[in-house]
């Protein structure tokens, strides 16, 4: 049997488990705990932030035979089917596959009948956003109307683009992207329980990378741990395998860029380039840390916050580009440097953009 890869392995199985959604967490426990169920939820947020791991938790919370404070047990049948995947009283449709009113139909159909064995069928809709026009609408109905054993909980990554009359009979929970500290908090465990050894720089550059989903974290993870299982894991291992342009890089070709030598950026750039460097990710790093540069210069105090992945050398760096740097100058060369980021997908010449980048920028 092949080996669970780490974001399955580690999925969340109780309420405090969860990590950085505790607002939704504590209401659902107490929700759970005095019996204030609602007949259908609307879970929305960026991916990767727990919406469909939570849903399946207050599956086993809602139906647990001995539920503890809110949480479920884990240990009786009920927990335990729904943990193996054999409940037939949980039903999760993927929206994105399957968007049309047949399926919303069947959906109607089954919930006319009492649940097999659990005292609530639930379902759970994900990217509930692209159910076509009359699959919402006869979910609408369903919603309108539901029976008392049936819970509904819609997950989606774009809440606007759900019917209002759908996300005004469901109990709306916004979930957040997760911050630096909390996606590397919970890599150190994984970690830890893998038996693998990894700084903390390297888990750091992880979660940065991850934008804030903490699926697309243990992702990497699981993919750096594969190439490096019996090794101990750097943060220049983890730039070289995600192909992260290094940040003294970065910093050099910002020294030109702000002491506006035009022809010595082009000649760092195109070196770099021949030595293997990749234009595209380089374009995006240069960008991510531009905009640091400039966020640090409207507001210095945001420099731990803003830069959590960078060791005190490179904040101390960033910090006296952002002093010195005129705060027009700074939005100019961010603007040009993301206008070359997007056209670099169409060039002839991949660093074409960022060559006509660098002079516009230094004129």
């Amino acid at each position: 049997m092949a080996n669970l890869v780490l974001y399955r392995k580690y999925r969340p199985q109780t309420f405090s488990e969860v990590v950085g959604q505790e607002h939704i967490v504590q209401t659902l426990k107490n929700a759970v705990r005095g019996n204030l169920i609602a007949h259908a939820y609307l879970f929305s947020g960026p991916r990767g932030s727990g919406k469909t791991s939570l849903a399946r938790i207050l599956a086993k919370a809602v139906n647990c035979k001995n539920p503890k404070a809110g949480e479920p047990d884990n240990a009786c049948e009920y927990c335990q089917e729904i943990n193996q995947g054999r409940a037939l009283d949980l039903l999760e449709i993927d929206a994105a596959s399957n968007r049309g009113i047949d399926e919303v139909r069947d959906l109607k159909e089954g919930i006319r009948f009492a649940p097999a064995r659990l005292k609530y069928k639930v379902f759970v809709v994900d990217e509930a956003h692209q159910l076509t026009k009359e699959a919402a609408n006869a979910l609408l109905k369903t919603l309108e109307e539901p029976p008392a054993h049936a819970i509904f909980v819609l997950a989606t990554t774009e809440v606007h683009r759900m019917t209002d009359t759908i996300v005004s009979r469901c109990q709306r929970f916004d979930f957040r992207k997760l911050r630096v500290a909390e996606i590397v908090s919970r890599l150190e465990e994984i970690a830890k329980k893998e038996g693998a050894a990894i700084d903390k720089m390297a888990l750091q550059i992880i979660a940065g990378r991850a934008s804030g989903s903490l699926r697309d974290a243990e992702s990497l993870l699981d993919r750096i741990l594969t190439f490096h299982a019996k090794d101990r894991v750097a943060s220049e291992t983890v730039q070289e395998l995600l192909g992260i342009v290094d940040v003294s890089i970065l910093s050099e070709f910002a020294d030109l860029l702000f002491a506006k030598k035009a022809a010595q950026a082009v000649e760092f750039l195109n070196k770099k380039l021949q030595e293997g460097m990749d234009p595209q990710e380089f374009s995006k790093n240069l960008v991510e840390y531009l905009r640091s540069i400039l966020i640090l210069k409207l507001n210095p105090e945001l420099q731990e916050a803003l830069a959590p992945s960078f060791t005190t050398e490179q904040q101390e760096k960033m910090g006296k580009l952002a002093r010195a740097a005129e705060g027009k100058f700074l939005t100019n060369v961010l603007r040009h440097f993301m206008e070359a980021e997007r056209d670099m997908r169409y060039a002839d010449i991949v660093q074409l953009p960022l060559e006509l980048a660098i002079v516009e920028s230094t004129q």
